[in-house]
């Protein structure tokens, strides 16, 4: 799966079915309960720009039990989905409690996406801050005063 998605940019555009093929290929090895086949069929969906197509496969995966770091990305990538085919307000719900999970690089994902899914809703303000906190984190100086812009964009009284 690892050389399946490595090798992805070197498909051209036109050739998104035979890259999809690819990942029905190895999926098929995989025992029919898996929650990972339905995952890599998401993410070549959504890859290959058929985010609807994508999404019941996300769900599908979690509902079968997909847990840990790749459930947090299935999460991430359904939010995006979701937006992507104007449903923007499941992404926030289903992103929201990422914010308070155990934190691990995906963090600024989480907050990026959301941002994102926000800003479809007219919630730029929320947005703006979200991305604000991610970005603060990575910044060499003004890590504390971005936090504290950021959270008055969203509670001025702070």
């Amino acid at each position: 799966m690892a050389a399946a998605w490595a090798a992805f940019d070197d498909y051209a555009e036109d050739e998104a079915p035979r890259f999809r093929a690819v990942i029905d290929a190895l999926v098929a090895e995989l025992p029919d309960d898996s929650p990972l086949g339905p995952f890599e069929r998401a993410c070549a969906w959504d890859s290959t720009g058929r985010s609807d197509k994508a999404v019941p496969l996300y769900r599908e995966a979690l509902a079968r039990g997909l847990s840990g770091y790749r459930a947090r990305r299935a999460k991430i990538q359904l939010s995006s989905s979701l937006r992507n085919i104007g449903r923007p307000e499941e992404g926030v719900a289903l992103l929201t409690p990422e914010l308070d999970a155990p934190s691990d690089e995906l963090d600024d994902a989480v907050r990026a996406t959301l941002a994102l899914c926000l800003s479809s809703l007219g919630r730029d303000r929320e947005g703006l801050s979200l991305v604000l906190e991610a970005l603060a984190g990575h910044l060499p100086r003004y890590q504390r005063s971005m936090r504290n812009y950021a959270r008055a964009l969203v509670n001025p009284r702070q």
